[in-house]
């Protein structure tokens, strides 16, 4: 019982606790518009910071210093916040934390924006499926057939598996709250500096290196992840995802992008990548996976099902980890 009663006051077990408890928060709420979002007011800095800084010479260098500014921004704002209310009661702290590890993550968003797509797939209406994908993609739409929206959707929910989730996670687990938070003010600066166009090939240099950096070994952690959950999901082609994923993932034109897609590909027997427009403008990626059948609408159903398989091992590895070291 005494023993019991210690693992409730184990900083790890709380720690874990909180984690889980995060993930559990997002599961439930997702991202609700009546609670103030703290994404969105990190988007509002960056938006008010780029406005100024982006313009005349040394456009890199400003880069660099926007988001040295931004993170050290949100840094400091969440340990001072969290140390204030840690002064009120620790467990309105803790419960602090989960509130803003949760907005982190988006397992519920990311699985609901892809079932939007996949509902007027099922009834055979394109047109909306074409319009909810343009919701979370930034392709043209407009055109695209069937098959072509499954691969759009798959691919988005591959490579926001990592971004929306599991790298989160990790450096939550690295950090709790603050690291959480700064990994998603890189993320969000590189959505909105880290274009290689006329306006931001420079001044988002420094953002874009930085989310390359951070997602690094989340990607590969996360593709494990995925391979491993395969092995309770029916029908996947575990050896295949393996082989795909250790031949094509390096030839997305992200470094870590190519990790979960490729594994996906390789699991269904799919291929991804091909030719996408962007305002018009032609843009082709090299293929990933092979061509062993059609994209059909179940794989979108089946890329929720291993994004869930893989963000469950990912944390269950992380658990794991947190408690054996404690």
């Amino acid at each position: 019982m005494l023993f019991s009663l210690g693992l409730l006051y184990d900083p790890a077990v709380i720690f874990c606790t909180i984690l889980v408890a995060a993930i559990l928060l997002d599961l439930w709420i997702g991202e609700p518009k009546w609670i103030p979002h703290p994404v969105v007011q990190m988007g509002k800095l960056i938006s008010f910071l780029e406005k100024k800084w982006n313009k005349g010479k040394h456009r890199k260098g400003k880069g660099v210093g926007l988001t040295v500014t931004v993170l050290l921004t949100v840094f400091l704002l969440t340990i001072s916040i969290l140390y204030i209310v840690y002064q009120i009661h620790p467990v309105v702290c803790a419960i602090l934390q989960i509130y803003l590890i949760s907005s982190t993550i988006a397992v519920k968003g990311l699985s609901s924006a892809a079932k939007d797509v996949l509902s007027p797939l099922m009834d055979g209406n394109l047109i909306e499926a074409r319009r909810m994908l343009s919701m979370i993609v930034g392709r043209d739409t407009e055109n695209l057939s069937e098959s072509e929206i499954v691969r759009g959707t798959v691919e988005t929910v591959a490579e926001n598996t990592v971004d929306g989730i599991t790298a989160p996670l990790f450096w939550a687990m690295i950090g709790g709250a603050p690291l959480a938070m700064v990994y998603r003010a890189i993320n969000t600066l590189d959505s909105m500096v880290g274009y290689k166009n006329d306006r931001y090939i420079e001044f988002g240099w420094a953002s874009a290196k930085l989310d390359d950096i951070v997602n690094w070994v989340p990607a590969r952690i996360t593709a494990i992840s995925i391979w491993l959950s395969s092995f309770v999901i029916k029908g996947s082609k575990k050896r295949n995802g393996w082989k795909v994923t250790w031949r094509d993932a390096r030839k997305h034109p992200s470094p870590n992008s190519g990790w979960s897609e490729s594994m996906i590909a390789g699991l269904l027997g799919i291929r991804l990548g091909g030719v996408n427009y962007y305002r018009g403008i032609k843009s082709k990626r090299a293929y990933l996976g092979d061509p062993l059948r059609e994209l059909v609408r179940f794989d979108i159903k089946k890329t929720i099902i291993y994004m869930h398989g893989g963000w469950i091992v990912f944390l269950v590895i992380g658990l794991c980890i947190l408690l054996l070291n404690r």
